[in-house]
């Protein structure tokens, strides 16, 4: 999957105007509002996030 859904292009936006001096703390409840998986582009690579029913999170490349 390529393309960036307006949620994930919103975020993108968002975290480009962020100082990168400043350290940010997302809560997770808010990464996974929209479900158990958040995709994250990191220098033009896409992984994906998810969240276990135990709680747990596994990154996948």
């Amino acid at each position: 999957m390529n393309t960036l859904n307006m949620t994930q292009a919103s975020a993108v936006k968002h975290h480009q105007q962020i100082d990168s001096d400043i350290s940010t703390l997302i809560d997770s409840d808010q990464l996974f509002r929209n479900g158990d998986i958040v995709f994250i582009l990191h220098k033009g690579e896409q992984y994906s996030l998810r969240r276990t029913r135990n709680g747990k999170l596994i990154l996948n490349k």
